[in-house]
């Protein structure tokens, strides 16, 4: 859930922090007082898209930056974090987002410096905001299968991995058919290419590794003199007359005399043996690596144009010889492989036939798992059009193909294509939601389909503007209800001036805007219970306050929490 919302020298807000409830928040307050820019600030640190309007005048940047709590151990967010290497302590997220006056556009993850498409991938998993001008991921048919995947995640889900799997490898196996079976000039280029490139890299004789141990022996032949004066002074230090290894001595056979007295000086004496002879061998080792040393600049020479030669070669086929000897493996299969192109394209043919058949297989499991779950999302919808007094509406999932088919194409959703269908009057075809006309209609079908799915989408919090516009009576009564029970399963923030939708707030924000210093200020203020009387009956009546408006909005607060406590017992 979103926590904390702070706001700098946006729009016309020049620095609020909001501290956000679990359940149901509704902000209301006059027109034009700053809802919806409290909501456009939300929508930028999803990844929405960025205006230098936004800033306030006469500043240099706008700053957004919200908390978000992950209560779910495997909330998707998790994955996303894993990907891009975002560390999450706590389970609690951090996006920032800074606009400058001149258009650029800052992003940051916990802390981290990210792409504005990377804060998308994490704002979609935190935040869905619907409204009535945006066109939300229901409304997108591309994405009805995956909210339909969603809605039985639980028998989908592992089938759709092994799927994935198959359909992955049968990908790979089509594009290397289509790579052997382009036309003969190209494989002759082709050929003619990996030949050479084979002949370089066998002339060349690499022997793995040898560019690593090269670059060990030149460094010492180029640093020779210094490498050979450290090693000797060390040495002469050590070993010699009034030398270390003799005061080492002289030390050691000083406790050996006494060490029989004193426990103490035993342990010490036995120790400092230790150290004098693991010394006198580092001496004698010193010794021998001396008499290794040898300055040989015709080994040097050599040694420098070997190393040019393999930097030439890193340059064409890897870089390192070990990347060019894997290399060198590959080109001999490939050249392989066209030499005896059809025998290879035979089996890589029969190869496809087979993981093609697989792959059918586990998609026909998919379009079965499929069938019930719409059968059974069709079934939730229609009753939930009626509560919402759309009781002549239908809603259908629709398949195509509509049953398994061996020659449909697949893709990585196997080889269903879905489309979320509806009809709101008797008589009337049904068509794609994103064609459904009427705005008050389609308010209630996006919310029936938010209640939904919102459990299964994952989203932490679910946010709507103003979107009970158009409705009054009993049908803003019955979204009322709807935008609640969304509320029991993510954070709900909502924009209204619908005031049975403010009846039903865990918390109520009222929005006003002042005016200081001749700058226009935007406060948020959480409401009391009599505050929120008072609100209500403000939305009822407008300007004028009377008491039968006093008396209504009590009336409509109470009932408002009868229906949360029935809501919440069942």
């Amino acid at each position: 859930m979103l926590t904390e919302l702070s706001i700098h020298n946006f729009a016309i807000i020049d620095e609020i922090t909001i501290t956000f409830k679990d359940g149901l928040t509704v902000m209301s307050g006059e027109t034009g007082a700053g809802k919806s820019i409290i909501i456009d600030a939300i929508q930028l640190l999803a990844g929405g898209r960025a205006s230098v309007d936004f800033v306030r005048h006469g500043e240099e940047k706008a700053e957004i930056e919200g908390l978000f709590f992950i209560e779910s151990t495997n909330h998707p967010i998790k994955e996303v974090g894993k990907l891009y290497g975002v560390e999450m302590e706590d389970n609690e997220v951090v996006l920032k987002r800074v606009i400058t006056a001149s258009g650029k556009s800052i992003c940051r993850v916990n802390g981290k410096l990210v792409t504005l498409a990377i804060l998308k991938e994490f704002g979609r998993t935190l935040i869905d905001i619907h409204s009535q001008h945006e066109t939300q991921s229901l409304m997108n048919p591309e994405n009805h299968i995956e909210l339909l995947d969603l809605y039985n995640r639980d028998e989908i889900e592992s089938v759709k991995e092994e799927y994935l799997s198959i359909y992955n490898k049968l990908e790979q196996l089509k594009k290397r058919h289509k790579e052997l079976s382009e036309n003969e000039q190209e494989m002759a280029q082709r050929l003619d290419l990996l030949e050479f490139q084979l002949s370089e890299l066998e002339k060349a004789s690499l022997v793995p590794n040898e560019d690593i141990e090269l670059e060990k022996e030149r460094n010492q032949l180029v640093n020779y003199e210094k490498i050979y004066k450290g090693v000797i002074e060390a040495y002469n230090a050590l070993y010699g007359e009034q030398k270390g290894l003799e005061w080492l001595q002289i030390a050691q056979k000083s406790l050996e005399e006494i060490n029989h007295h004193d426990e103490f000086i035993s342990q010490k004496s036995e120790m400092l043996s230790n150290q004098y002879y693991m010394i006198e061998d580092l001496t004698y080792e010193l010794s021998n690596f001396m008499d290794s040393l040898e300055f040989d600049p015709d080994r040097l020479n050599d040694i420098e144009g070997r190393l040019a030669e393999l930097n030439r070669l890193k340059k064409k086929y890897g870089s390192t010889v070990s990347d060019m000897i894997e290399y060198m493996g590959q080109i001999e299969e490939e050249i392989e492989q066209i030499r005896n192109k059809d025998s290879h394209l035979q089996k890589i043919a029969n190869e496809i036939a087979d993981v093609e058949k697989d792959a059918f297989l586990e998609a026909k499991q998919l379009h079965d798992l499929r069938k019930r779950a719409a059968n059974d999302l069709s079934k939730e919808v229609q009753t939930e059009l009626k509560d919402l007094y759309l009781e002549k509406a239908s809603f259908s999932v629709q398949f195509h193909p509509n049953h398994a088919d061996e020659n449909a194409p697949l893709h990585r959703n196997g080889f269903d294509q879905i489309r979320f269908l509806i009809s709101t009057n008797l008589g009337e075809p049904l068509k794609e939601i994103n064609k459904v006309a009427s705005g008050g209609e389609l308010s209630r079908i996006m919310l029936i389909l938010k209640k939904l799915f919102a459990k299964h989408q994952g989203v932490t919090s679910v946010i709507f503007d103003e979107v009970d516009t158009g409705v009054s009576g009993r049908v803003a009564q019955a979204i009322a209800e709807k935008i609640f029970q969304i509320s029991t399963d993510s954070q709900v923030l909502c924009i209204t001036h619908l005031p049975q939708v403010a009846a039903m707030a865990d918390t109520h924000l009222f929005i006003q805007k002042n005016e200081l210093e001749n700058r226009t200020i935007t406060h948020v203020t959480e409401l009391t219970e009599e505050d929120r009387i008072h609100e209500l009956t403000r939305m009822i009546t407008g300007t004028k306050v009377t008491n039968t408006a006093i008396e209504h909005a009590k009336e409509l607060h109470e009932l408002a929490q009868q229906f949360k406590r029935e809501v919440i017992v069942n």
